[in-house]
C-alpha cells in the first residue's frame, strides 16, 4: 500500500534507489560528470544546473583538480504571496576532485561554462621515455 503525500511524493518513492546515489541526508548528489578520453587528453562535462559562472571555482593543487560550486540561500525570503513551505531547488555547496597528475599545470587546463554545464579539457600526462642503454661490446 502506498502512503499518501501532501507534496506528491510517497515516503517510499525512493525505496529502490541505489543507496550510494544519495548523500547521508537523503538528497541526490550533485556534480554528475562525464569523462571522455581524446587523443591528447580528457574532456569532462560536469552538470551544474542552477549555478552561475561566478558560483564555480576550479583549483589545481598537488595534482588534484578540485571543482567547487556554492550557492547561498536567503532563509528569510518572502514574496508578496507569503513564505515558502517547501524548497527543492539546491542551495549550499558541493565539491569534487579529480587526480590529473603533477605534470599538469593550471595554464594547460581549459574551462568553459555554458547552459549549466562546466566543460573542462585536461591534457594527458606525457609519458617520460625510458632511457635506453646502448652497450659497447668489449673484445678480448
Amino acid at each position: 500500500m502506498m502512503m499518501p503525500s501532501i507534496f506528491g511524493e510517497s515516503l517510499l518513492s525512493n525505496w529502490m534507489d541505489f543507496p550510494f546515489d544519495r548523500s547521508f541526508f537523503g538528497t541526490k548528489e550533485g556534480m554528475k560528470t562525464d569523462v571522455k578520453e581524446v587523443d591528447d587528453g580528457y574532456e569532462l562535462d560536469i552538470d551544474l544546473p542552477g549555478f552561475q559562472k561566478d558560483d564555480i571555482k576550479a583549483r589545481l593543487t598537488d595534482g588534484y583538480l578540485t571543482i567547487t560550486a556554492s550557492k547561498a540561500e536567503n532563509k528569510e525570503e518572502k514574496d508578496k504571496e507569503g513564505r515558502y513551505i517547501r524548497r527543492e531547488r539546491y542551495s549550499g555547496s558541493m565539491s569534487r576532485s579529480f587526480y590529473v597528475g603533477n605534470a599538469v599545470k593550471e595554464e594547460d587546463i581549459r574551462a568553459k561554462f555554458e547552459n549549466g554545464i562546466l566543460k573542462l579539457s585536461v591534457p594527458k600526462n606525457k609519458k617520460t621515455e625510458i632511457e635506453q642503454n646502448n652497450y659497447i661490446s668489449i673484445e678480448g
